[in-house]
């Protein structure tokens, strides 16, 4: 005959919210991000001496400056990679100041009088949008009912590294006998 399915078995969906399966997924995040972090690392090395070698002569200026903006970005990014891991969030501020060294370094490359005006304009719109998201996103009130989620974020993170702290200080030293 048919029997009837265990009805105490837990669906899928509550599995889901199991902190088990949260944990390992963020493990893989984790790891993922960390991954980005050497392989950027290595790049910025690669690039470091591919700047080296364009400061020998014939100097080539515009090469050297958008050699030294580029790192500079990547600076940036492993900046933005390494707040993620620590803070389990994305800057918004470091990620527009990434934008916009970004835009100028391209614009420093081709050099301004050779970007078709249109192309200039759109550039100009762009970087007084990203502009306004910096000013506005200092003064706009804290977010989620009162809560600004980032302050919030960043002030449990510092009381996890105080609370870490004092349980080794306060640990006792073990003498033998």
């Amino acid at each position: 005959m048919y029997e009837p399915a265990d009805r105490s078995a837990t669906p899928w969906y509550k599995w889901l919210n199991n902190g088990g399966v949260i944990k390992i997924l963020e493990f893989i995040q984790d790891f993922i991000i960390i991954s980005l972090c050497v392989g950027l690392f290595g790049f910025m090395s690669l690039q470091l001496r591919e700047m080296f070698v364009s400061l020998l002569p014939p100097l080539n200026f515009t090469r050297v400056t958008a050699d030294i903006l580029f790192v500079l970005i990547l600076v940036e990014l492993f900046r933005l990679l390494i707040i993620y891991l620590q803070e389990r969030r994305v800057s918004i501020g470091v990620a527009v100041e990434v934008s916009i060294v970004s835009v100028l370094r391209e614009i420093i490359v081709k050099g301004i009088l050779e970007i078709p005006w249109s192309q200039v304009l759109a550039t100009c719109s762009f970087l007084l949008v990203l502009a306004v998201l910096l000013v506005v996103r200092v003064w706009l009130p804290p977010t989620f009912e009162g809560v600004d989620p980032e302050q919030k974020v960043s002030e449990k993170y510092k009381q996890k590294i105080v609370n870490k702290n004092s349980s080794i200080d306060n640990q006792p030293l073990t003498t033998n006998n």
